[in-house]
């Protein structure tokens, strides 16, 4: 079992520790720095600066994204750990003066790093834990650990882990149903089972990793005007679909639209496909007509691009192909 110690301050903690209900959280980067340290699902625990220097909690990976400032509070609000879109740029700007990096100007609106975290959980200050017995104060921002559960480690983390995920909120009780609940995935099965939930979870996350693997650009029209730029479902959530990047694509509200009312479609060879009746139904289309037969814009990593399979789920169920 991986995991990665991360170094963040009180203030951070404490914050969070005090909003339970906050299903997602930023753990963010004021530099933008890449993280590659773990995998989705992987366990991140927070580690306070000295004096506190306590492990006080862990969530899991949902995944890293290299975006605006304004994107990220967007997607996260207080989950970013302050109050405000200025608190955070005053947090931001703290560390940056640390490391001799020139503050965020008015109007400036950096790219930082997104380490998205899942189903966050603080520990009452009774029950943290002293630093790893390896731990080097050198680290600034952290140390990954291949395996937690070799004989070097275990008897470390294992009571840590324990009350980590013993503590997550893995289910929602849902019309007295149980529902397991998660935030998207790179891998495993593409779909789930079809349940009622309560609300979607890992919605921030979803999208800001769309954004990241998309580089702000609408798959199908190759516009790059963020604020109109949606994750879009191939295969619902509400219908049996997962939150991973292989079921979803970066979308412009518009199409997103269309998208989802069947009215356009994409080809598992990824090309656009606009229905014959979006003209029938709305005369006024000719935008969209000529998005047929176009190629669409694909993340670099393969493991990122719409699968195949949700593809022609959406053609078959969803399409309006007469």
């Amino acid at each position: 079992m991986k995991a990665f110690v991360g170094v963040t301050d009180k203030s951070w903690a404490d914050f969070l520790a005090q909003r339970p209900h906050l299903e997602e959280i930023n753990f963010w980067r004021p530099s933008g720095k890449s993280f590659k340290a773990l995998s989705p699902g992987d366990l991140f625990l927070f580690k306070t600066h000295k004096p506190h220097d306590r492990i006080v909690g862990g969530a899991l990976l949902s995944g890293f994204a290299l975006v605006p400032l304004s994107e990220a509070w967007a997607a996260f609000g207080e989950g970013n750990g302050r109050s405000s879109l200025s608190a955070v740029r005053e947090a931001i700007n703290v560390y940056r003066a640390k490391n001799k990096m020139p503050p965020i100007l008015p109007g400036e609106d950096p790219l930082i790093g997104c380490i998205m975290l899942r189903a966050p959980v603080f520990l009452p200050e009774d029950e943290t834990f002293g630093p790893p017995p390896d731990w080097s104060y050198g680290l600034v921002q952290g140390k990954t650990y291949k395996d937690i559960t070799s004989s070097e480690h275990t008897d470390y983390f294992a009571p840590i882990v324990d009350r980590v995920l013993a503590r997550s909120p893995a289910e929602t009780l849902v019309d007295d149903e149980t529902t397991v609940t998660t935030t998207w995935e790179h891998h495993g099965p593409m779909f789930g089972e079809a349940r009622p939930t309560r609300r979607r979870m890992g919605q921030g996350a979803f999208k800001l990793a769309l954004l990241d693997a998309y580089e702000g650009q609408c798959a199908v029209s190759g516009r790059r005007v963020r604020p109109v730029l949606e994750a879009a479902h191939i295969h619902p959530v509400s219908q049996g679909g997962l939150h991973r990047l292989d079921n979803g694509m970066l979308l412009r509200s518009d199409v997103h639209t269309l998208f989802d009312l069947g009215y356009i479609g994409i080809s598992p060879k990824m090309q656009v496909r606009v229905s014959p009746r979006l003209h029938k139904d709305f005369p006024d289309t000719e935008e969209y007509a000529e998005l047929a037969d176009k190629a669409v814009f694909l993340p670099r990593e393969k493991t990122d691009r719409p699968a195949p399979g949700a593809l022609a789920w959406h053609l078959d169920k969803v399409f309006k192909a007469a």
